[in-house]
């Protein structure tokens, strides 16, 4: 039996044991903070912080930004810049980088679908612009890829006006384009139907209708950041505080210049659009950048095996329980990383997963993981390094404390 002495003597053989336990002053996921904190706002405000081995979750905050983003976000608070300015120079570097045609900055990835639909569906006509979300005399139809189960991400797509139409088939698909098609839309993490993407690029060249593929939790890896493009996707928009561990309020949107033009029309500073809520500050702009360049100039290999590191830990710990198995699985689209499910004999070990995950919750440190009847999954990608010494040895306590 693992007692809270034994556990807390092992993690503090740790020189990150501060981390371990949320501190606000703890070591971020890509270093130290810039400066420590002078007050404990979390605490003061009653909150737990908690090691994320869930993943990217926006309920969960989504990532750590990594003191490079921080830093030019804190150089950005210092300086007045027009805001179309910073969108047309760091729009056109980011570009560069990817070798796509044009990019915006947008409030995450829910914005960047809204005002490339609306981009789409006004071109650069000022008064259509004001009209939305009146889809009155515009195209408005949108043909998507039937989703395995109904996914509310497409309100982003219905919020300009849009109306969503289920396909099934290539042959459905191409049947379905009439005068009021405005755009052919891919949810690339959901799509249940035997429609390739090379369909849906192909049908929309043939129609000269847009074609978008919404990739928000779709990097890694890494070359998901241009794949689409190049596959010839006219439009492709990401969230920028997963993966890349950008802002969690921003996003981009990449695609063909033209409609990242008309797309702009409908967002800040411009007022009296749909689009006027979704600002996204010089800050982040700024931050949405660097943590871009960032991921893209990374060791992608080393990082993987830091995460492959992670779960053997994990594992090497919690088999040592018995009936304890595990898996590691990788999800083929979407938070594309290592996980490992631990799964248990529940006559050896009377506890269900969705308990352990409570109990993680509610202890010390708090543990934010995904539960279910048997077993429970963990995602490294988010800890930071150390993490997985707390996370292990803590469901490892849990599961035999259920058998005694």
């Amino acid at each position: 039996m693992i007692n809270r002495r034994t556990l807390l003597k092992r993690l503090a053989a740790t020189p990150i044991v501060g981390a371990l336990f949320g501190s606000a002053a703890a070591t971020s996921a890509a270093g130290s903070l810039l400066k420590a904190p002078t007050r404990d706002y979390f605490s003061e405000l009653g909150l737990r912080t908690f090691i994320n081995a869930s993943g990217t979750l926006t309920a969960l905050s989504g990532s750590l930004m990594p003191d490079e983003v921080m830093e030019a976000m804190d150089y950005a608070r210092h300086h007045y810049v027009r805001l179309d300015d910073i969108q047309d120079k760091v729009g056109a570097r980011i570009a560069e980088r990817l070798g796509c045609e044009a990019a915006t900055v947008t409030s995450g990835c829910f914005s960047a679908m809204t005002l490339g639909m609306a981009g789409v569906m006004c071109g650069m006509d000022e008064e259509k612009v004001a009209q939305l979300p009146d889809p009155t005399g515009l195209k408005h139809e949108v043909l998507m890829p039937k989703p395995e189960h109904y996914v509310g991400y497409v309100h982003a797509l219905t919020n300009a006006g849009a109306k969503i139409i289920e396909v099934e088939t290539v042959e459905e698909m191409e049947a379905s384009v009439n005068d009021l098609t405005a755009m052919i839309f891919v949810l690339n993490a959901y799509n249940g139907t035997d429609i390739s993407h090379e369909d849906v690029v192909r049908i929309g060249k043939a129609h000269d209708i847009p074609t978008m593929n919404d990739c928000a939790a779709d990097v890694p890896p890494v070359d998901v950041l241009w794949k689409y493009t190049d596959m010839g996707y006219d439009l492709v928009t990401f969230s920028g505080g997963k993966g890349m561990r950008g802002p969690q309020s921003a996003g981009l949107l990449l695609g063909r210049a033209d409609l990242i033009a008309a797309a702009r029309l409908h967002a800040p500073p411009r007022g009296e659009t749909i689009g006027r809520g979704m600002k996204v500050n010089k800050e982040e702009v700024l931050g949405m950048l660097v943590a871009l360049e960032r991921y893209l100039d990374m060791d992608h290999e080393a990082q993987w095996q830091r995460w492959e590191d992670q779960i053997a830990y994990i594992e090497s710990v919690v088999k040592e329980v018995d009936s304890v198995t595990t898996e590691i699985h990788v999800p083929e689209i979407a938070n594309h990383v290592p996980n490992v499910r631990i799964s248990w004999d529940q006559e050896v070990i009377p506890i269900t997963g969705n308990e352990v995950e409570e109990k993680l919750q509610a202890g010390h440190p708090s543990i934010e993981l995904g539960g279910g009847e048997n077993n429970v999954g963990v995602s490294v990608w988010m800890m930071r390094p150390g993490d997985e010494r707390a996370v292990a040895w803590r469901i490892r306590e849990v599961l035999e404390e259920a058998i005694a």
